[in-house]
């Protein structure tokens, strides 16, 4: 395929759908952005209108893989989707990821990525089989959900075809929307982008294979160095329960086989049992997650096997068999394969109850319903406004009466599963739902559309009416809780909610691995991209199951003394916690960009007490360098992915046509201050920040990115640092580069 450099499949495919025209591009443009989010950013740059919206024919939609994936590399396998976002305020560029099969298809077929643009008359969907590559009417296909779409075009395309598709939530315009591809993998907010423009579904087939420089000895040297530090889901390194080859243990790894872990529900049940670090066939066996999802009991009684990705021995999806889906439920099929918040979301609109039978039935329930729609949640924030405006009676007032007596309120009350069928098909359906459906426009809206500059709401159907100037909801925290919380008579705000979880006041989303793991890190981490930062490079630290020490020796090492702070216990901000979380991000955007598992990687930290439990966070260089043949370092790569991240920043700046991202981006929501009243920053059992602690955490943290300590937007000397000058042209052109 490509004869220059291994890793890169060598073409960009570019598909006009107003048009009909398909055609072909080097990859070569963008070797220096990697690829993955890297060639997304640069496309969104490139072809940047002001004013658009996320469904706006204009938009465009980058699928995209890395230079990793499908050379075999582990974990490999991501695939990143680019476009702007409905879910976000001013529909800002945002990134999704699923994992599974496809990119590595798609390599295979001769691409790094697809670019969409325009918008098809009529439903379509692509077909790709290597070079033919064609747009096939979708008519049939559309309204179909996830799970039917996958089986049509595997019937006309055969087994071997991998699919990404929208349901009808992307094709309703629901801004809570996913593509999806086979197995549960699916990648948040873009699902509508894809509606908007007609086209249904992907299918591809390749036939070819990724170049690899490197020969067969030296890829398998690599690979069990990499076996011998890698550990379970988000690298946990320890087991979660005590075995007699573990110096420790940890409740928060997820290192979950060991003894009495069982896959009950599978063709010959498999009794676990333990799970050396060292015995490289049981890899698979160490995750393993189930239990996590649904306690030991259940687990043990429905899990039929971990599943997982192409390249990746890690196997974090949870294939579950629950009989009841189909006896009970109705349900077309009694499995159902996961991870994450497929099952966590159902779990949170239900008030999140203990683990039971009743648990069980709604996660596997809830996790179908939201997979076949394709709706997805903001990693928690529309299932949280759901359970929180239940808790503090909202509904009632909020909803048209007649809409509110014909919910079933009861069953969510009795934690009856059925609840789930007419909530997600509510969410799913949108303005198509038969009968008034204010809650399913609201929540599959994005909050963002609801509230106003203090995060107050605004009468719903007054917004989704379209009024000029809506009336506000009038709402007042009137609960014991609110009391306790010192809220009680106060006007209802998302930003004073600790339970809505909104973290960002700009970004509207679900807290995501913020203060509550990494202090003032984690909730740096929350202030740069335009939904939640989707970053593990920190989590595969503060959550890898070591003791403290252990994990402070590596942070000192790395970072500088005083990195990391005990979970809960925070001191205040210093310049080694801003290079930590700088560093954090650096990773991510590489891992995107090669395209590497972020659940997985970066691997500091391993299971090895002969090492001393310490890791390589060179293994991306190293991957890199057999792959392409380009001998880097880590130094070298980390620069590339830095530059890209000044992109991104670059690109929210043009986006929002806002220099000031400190004051109009960068802004954390009050209940992070404000929780915990009879507490103070830095007490030991509370995860608040403080305000000015905060605003020092801004100032190093730009320092480190070379950004404007007033704005921060970067400098021309940092765009120019990393070859963006041309950037730093634009901005400058459009009085959005600092002085």
């Amino acid at each position: 395929m490509n004869t220059e450099f291994g890793g890169w499949a060598g073409h960009v495919l570019r598909v006009d759908l107003t048009n009909n025209i398909i055609k072909k591009e080097p990859t070569s443009t963008y070797h220096n952005y990697i690829g993955g989010m890297g060639i997304g950013y640069k496309v969104l740059w490139d072809n940047h209108k002001d004013g658009i919206t996320a469904t706006d024919e204009e938009n465009r939609l980058v699928i995209s893989a890395g230079p990793l994936s499908g050379s075999g590399a582990i974990c490999s396998a991501r695939t990143t989707i680019t476009s702007r976002s409905p879910v976000i305020k001013k529909h800002l560029i945002t990134d999704g990821h699923f994992g599974g099969h496809f990119s590595p298809e798609m390599k295979y077929a001769g691409y790094d990525a697809i670019i969409i643009e325009g918008k098809s008359p009529t439903p379509v969907w692509l077909k790709i089989v290597d070079d033919e590559v064609s747009l096939e009417p979708a008519n049939t296909l559309w309204g179909k959900g996830m799970f039917d779409t996958f089986a049509a075009i595997s019937k006309m395309m055969g087994q071997q075809a991998q699919v990404a598709a929208i349901g009808p939530a992307g094709e309703n315009l629901v801004s809570q929307s996913t593509i999806q591809t086979q197995g549960g993998h699916s990648a948040g907010g873009h699902g509508a982008v894809l509606g908007s423009k007609q086209l249904k579904a992907i299918g591809i087939i390749g036939n070819g294979v990724v170049d690899v420089v490197a020969n067969n000895e030296q890829l398998r040297k690599l690979d069990d160095h990499i076996l011998g530090i890698i550990g379970a889901n988000n690298q946990g390194v320890v087991p979660h329960q005590p075995q007699t080859w573990a110096e420790y243990s940890s409740s928060i790894s997820r290192w979950r086989g060991g003894p009495g872990v069982k896959w009950g529900a599978a063709d010959n049940p498999v009794d676990v049992g333990e799970t050396p670090w060292d015995d490289r066939q049981k890899v698979g066996m160490r995750t393993s997650m189930a239990e996590m999802y649904f306690g030991r009991e259940e687990a043990n009684r429905v899990f039929k096997r971990p599943g997982g990705c192409h390249s990746c021995p890690i196997r974090c999806f949870c294939e579950v068999k629950n009989p009841k889906m189909k006896t009970e439920y109705k349900l077309p099929t009694d499995n159902i394969s996961n991870t994450c918040m497929g099952f966590l979301d159902p779990w949170y609109v239900m008030g999140l109850p203990a683990n039971s039978e009743k648990r069980t039935d709604i996660q596997t329930v809830g996790a179908y319903y939201m997979d076949n729609y394709g709706v997805w949640s903001a990693y928690g924030q529309l299932s949280h406004i759901m359970r929180e405006f239940i808790t503090r009676n909202f509904w009632q007032q909020l909803l048209p009466e007649a809409e509110f007596a014909a919910i079933n309120w009861q069953q969510q009350k009795d934690l009856d599963a059925h609840f789930m069928e007419d909530f997600y098909t509510r969410l799913a359906l949108g303005t198509q739902y038969k009968g008034s459906n204010v809650l399913g426009r609201f929540l599959g809206k994005g909050l963002h559309e609801f509230i106003n500059e203090e995060g107050e709401l605004y009468n719903i159907q007054d917004i989704l009416d379209g009024i000029e100037n809506p009336r506000m909801a009038d709402l007042v925290f009137n609960l014991e809780g609110d009391a306790a919380y010192g809220l009680t008579g106060k006007t209802y705000s998302v930003f004073l909610d600790k339970g809505v979880k909104v973290f960002n006041r700009s970004m509207v989303g679900g807290t995501h691995h913020a203060s509550e793991t990494a202090g003032q890190v984690g909730a740096l981490l929350n202030t740069v991209f335009n939904r939640d930062p989707q970053c593990h490079s920190h989590i595969n630290l503060v959550n890898c199951g070591l003791p403290y020490g252990k994990i402070s020796e590596v942070a000192d090492k790395m970072w500088g003394a005083g990195a990391f702070d005990p979970v809960k216990h925070y001191k205040p901000m210093n310049i080694p916690k801003a290079k930590f979380a700088k560093w954090c991000l650096v990773k991510n955007v590489l891992h995107d960009s090669l395209t590497l598992c972020n659940w997985m990687f970066p691997l500091i930290v391993s299971p090895d007490v002969k090492k001393n439990y310490q890791g390589d966070s060179s293994i991306e260089a190293q991957m890199f360098s057999l792959v392409t043949g380009i001998q880097t370092s880590e130094q070298e790569l980390d620069d590339k992915a830095e530059g890209i991240l000044q992109l991104h920043r670059a690109l929210s700046v043009l986006q929002m046509q806002e220099i000031d991202q400190r004051n109009k981006h960068d802004v954390l929501t009050e209940w992070v201050y404000d929780l915990d009243p009879d507490k103070v920053f830095g007490d030991e059992g509370t995860i608040k920040m403080s305000r000015e602690d905060m605003q020092l955490g801004l100032d190093l943290f730009y320092a480190e990115m070379g950004w404007d300590q007033a704005t921060g937007t970067p400098t021309r000397a940092t765009l120019e640092k990393f070859k963006l000058g041309y950037v730093a042209n634009k901005l400058e052109s459009l009085g959005l580069l600092p002085a």
